[in-house]
């Protein structure tokens, strides 16, 4: 590298320059400083770990805390992040918290749990489609398809009314852009946190086993008593996780498929191809990077690099996805390598809790769009349409579609 060059001159988060790729750098950091120093916009100084073996040793090793709250902990927002509860979220817990409250909740996403669910999933998916057929073209897919469905799936999950999802995913919108000023972003966020404080209190009065929100109030009562705060930050993070993801993935998914357009007529053929291409589709796009950043809590050497206590590191998962060490010919799209070892989802003790759901959906969502509108087109060129290249999420804001 350059003068120029070095890690320690770069700012992140870098800025994709093409959408279905990671940012160029990531190449020359992964192959002459895998493990370096970087800047963060608010000044800080924190490692990157950019190689799929060392990420997954690190998102292993109890020495990387998840402590949101540290002050190392690594912000890629401008200035401290909203996102800061009297009751840390599972994302936020380390052990010995962590794992009893992991487990109080994982069952509510096992597979079976999951396969319970796919008749609700299609009637919803086919009930937009039905609704996009009958309007105006184009349509945009994002509004039409891609943030509703996830969007009504978690909410009846969850038990929130669904009649409030504008709300709730304007509050996601504005706190998850790196753009929004600081007091907007923290602003957003209580409101988002207040109403599910108000939606917990009223469950816990007459809790029922019909909702997850429900059954957990009812499982601590019969445990202990309810943490009013814990069951708030569970609400936060499941409700925002639920929809967000899910969402920017159906999109994202779509415009690969309508580029290439072989895949899609591979899954239309033979929807047995669809898992594999999912999967594909996640280690691609890598759209939640930077969830499982963490901060040394104790010196730790890492591929021969002495990270200390205090020191913050990003976990660069759209780097490792792109490991050819891990991935043969990484930048090229192939679902038939079967690409299950990625890390889109995170790895360890943190593995996405609702990976299950997330895979469920987008496979209906694929295999539904494509077959009953198989003239499907991108009603804009991909260079014209508006990548979310500010949010810590990955995605687009809208996607406008033909037929």
């Amino acid at each position: 590298m350059t003068e120029l060059d070095e890690p320690s001159t770069l700012t992140f988060p870098l800025p994709r320059t093409c959408p279905f790729a990671p940012p160029a750098e990531y190449r020359r950091i992964r192959e002459e400083a895998p493990i370096s120093k970087v800047t963060l916009p608010n000044g800080q100084q924190a490692w990157v770990v950019s190689r799929h073996d060392h990420l997954r040793t690190m998102l292993t090793d109890p020495r990387f805390s998840s402590d949101r709250n540290h002050p190392a902990f690594p912000q890629i927002f401008g200035s401290a992040s909203p996102v800061r509860t009297t009751a840390p979220m599972l994302v936020a817990m380390d052990p010995p918290e962590h794992g009893p409250a992991r487990r109080k909740v994982i069952g509510e996403f096992t597979v079976k749990r999951m396969r319970a669910l796919q008749p609700r999933i299609q009637q919803i998916v086919d009930e937009h489609v039905d609704a996009m057929l009958a309007g105006p073209r184009p349509a945009d897919l994002v509004q039409a398809l891609s943030l509703p469905v996830p969007s009504l799936v978690i909410c009846e999950l969850l038990g929130v009314p669904y009649r409030d999802h504008v709300f709730f995913q304007t509050c996601t919108s504005r706190f998850i852009r790196r753009t929004v000023p600081a007091e907007e972003r923290r602003a957003a966020f209580d409101d988002l946190r207040d109403y599910l404080d108000d939606l917990v209190a009223g469950k816990e009065q007459a809790p029922g086993d019909d909702d997850l929100l429900g059954r957990q109030i009812l499982q601590q009562r019969a445990d202990d008593a309810v943490d009013h705060e814990a069951m708030v930050s569970l609400a936060l993070l499941l409700l925002v996780a639920g929809h967000e993801t899910t969402a920017n993935m159906i999109s994202l998914g779509t415009v690969m498929l309508l580029e290439n357009p072989e895949h899609r007529d591979r899954i239309v053929a033979d929807p047995g191809r669809t898992p594999d291409t999912i999967e594909e589709l996640l280690r691609t796009f890598t759209i939640a990077e930077f969830a499982n950043s963490r901060v040394a809590v104790a010196d730790v050497e890492l591929g021969g690099v002495v990270i200390h206590a205090g020191e913050g590191v990003l976990a660069l998962g759209n780097s490792a996805n792109h490991d050819p060490d891990a991935f043969p010919d990484p930048d090229t799209f192939d679902p038939d390598r079967r690409a299950r070892h990625h890390v889109a989802f995170g790895y360890g003790a943190h593995q996405c809790l609702g990976q299950n759901l997330a895979r469920v959906e987008l496979q209906i969502v694929f295999d539904t769009l494509f077959r009953r509108v198989p003239s499907l087109r991108l009603a804009a060129p991909v260079d014209d349409l508006p990548f979310k290249d500010d949010a810590v999420l990955y995605g687009v804001h809208a996607l406008p579609v033909s037929w």
